[in-house]
């Protein structure tokens, strides 16, 4: 059930139902307790004084032997708890006719205990008195008189549960910044480290603020740790194009014969592969960084798609095959066409190379977002292998390759989705992976700025 599960996954909730079991059983033991304590004493101390009162009440009902109404009903005024039953030869008179006779009577608690004065002879004994005349006097107690007995233990039931709420409320104002340390951490997790965990002055050295401390240190560190990384592959990055440019123009200086053509070829290609390597590092580390800035113009996402078509054929003649399916008025947006065009070659090469050996072409869509059509939703489908159901979670990471379906010999190293879910944050959107079956399906949403 709901009710349940939040219960077994909720502190607070288990928390209001201990305080909820501990004031149920601390009224419980001391109404029990009180009972019992008030029987005991009962027992030993006022049935004499019981008794005695009860003869007093007799002899002033009947002071010269035979009962008189008119004191029975003057006693009867002055304590309205208190039944008298008179029966005899003489009188036969009841203060209370619509009551059963013998009002208060107790029945045992248990077969033979002689101590609950549950029998006819200890009742006699307490509540029975005979005149002289031969008249019984009964005594007894009038349970109307406790008619507010109810309305008593409404009033302390709810005074239980206000002061179990005030119990609850304080608790909850002593949890409330495991709300603040849980955000604070989400925060940390998603990358965010510009904000720390904000605790009052006063709960900022109880065990919660020491534990928010702890974390927010735990967050610099963690942002001085990838700032330092960032910073180190920027600088290799930056360092390494320079030794392969040179590398680059000595091989494209060696001899075009016979004999060195295919090796100097094949070197050109490794090349060109670990130059494109190397921007796409630094690209993926300025839109990653805090400081990214986009430069951005009026774009017509459907021109650049084609522009980015026409730019892949040379090098890869099945770009001319792509579908498109371009909705009609797509909106002009505010764009960086340099990380949009890096975005949309990404996805196509991606569709290109998956899907080669498959029999239909891969397929580009463009279509207004949502219904006010307030940006662009751009999808790129393959009719390849597809990737299995448990790595497309992480297909938009950095240098994550899955293992069956797109090997190295595919080409890439795991940082085109990287690249693409970078562009696509940084415009405000978003970048959804999905098994289409047949092949894979990309659907990345450029919203307006």
């Amino acid at each position: 059930m709901t009710w349940l599960r939040r219960l077994r996954h909720s502190i607070k909730l288990r928390l209001l139902a201990v305080f909820l079991l501990l004031a149920l059983s601390v009224a419980f033991i001391f109404i029990s307790g009180a009972q019992k304590a008030f029987s005991l004493g009962w027992r030993e101390a006022a049935r004499p004084l019981l008794m005695d009162y009860v003869s007093r009440l007799a002899a002033d009902v009947a002071p010269a032997g035979t009962p008189e109404i008119q004191r029975a009903q003057a006693i009867v005024s002055r304590l309205p708890v208190i039944t008298i039953d008179i029966s005899g030869p003489q009188v036969n008179w009841r203060s209370h006719p619509g009551l059963e006779a013998l009002q208060g009577r107790r029945k045992p608690a248990r077969e033979g205990d002689r101590h609950d004065w549950g029998d006819d002879r200890d009742w006699d004994a307490l509540l029975k008195r005979a005149s002289a005349d031969g008249h019984t006097i009964t005594f007894g107690l009038n349970e109307t008189a406790f008619e507010r007995r109810p309305r008593l233990f409404g009033f302390a039931l709810t005074a239980l549960l206000l002061i179990t709420a005030l119990a609850w409320l304080y608790a909850r104002r002593l949890l409330r910044p495991l709300d603040d340390i849980r955000a604070g951490a989400m925060r940390f997790g998603a990358g965010e480290f510009g904000q720390a965990i904000a605790l009052p002055p006063s709960r900022r050295h109880d065990e919660l603020g020491e534990l928010a401390v702890t974390i927010n240190t735990m967050g610099q560190d963690i942002h001085q740790m990838l700032e330092a990384q960032r910073a180190l592959l920027l600088a290799i990055s930056h360092e390494l194009r320079s030794p392969l440019t040179r590398a680059r123009l000595n091989t494209e200086l060696l001899p075009d014969t016979a004999d060195v053509a295919p090796q100097r070829d094949a070197l050109l290609r490794d090349l060109a592969e670990m130059a494109q390597l190397i921007s796409d590092l630094l690209e993926s580390e300025r839109l990653a960084g805090r400081h990214q800035a986009l430069h951005r113009e009026p774009t017509d996402a459907a021109q650049l798609a084609r522009e980015v078509i026409d730019e892949l054929a040379p090098t890869q003649p099945a770009a001319g095959r792509i579908h498109l399916h371009m909705a009609a008025h797509l909106p002009t947006l505010p764009l960086d066409r340099v990380r949009v065009r890096l975005l949309l070659r990404n996805l196509l090469d991606n569709a290109l190379r998956h899907g080669a050996g498959a029999a239909l072409a891969p397929e580009l869509h463009m279509r207004r977002m949502g219904e006010g059509g307030h940006g662009i939703e751009i999808e790129v489908r393959d009719h390849g292998p597809g990737v299995p159901e448990d790595q497309l979670p992480h297909l938009a990471q950095a240098f994550f390759r899955p293992d069956t379906a797109r090997t190295r010999n595919a080409g890439g190293v795991g940082l085109g989705l990287y690249l693409c879910r970078l562009v696509a944050q940084a415009h405000g959107g978003t970048l959804a992976v999905r098994n289409a079956r047949p092949g894979l399906s990309v659907t990345v949403t450029l919203p307006r700025a």
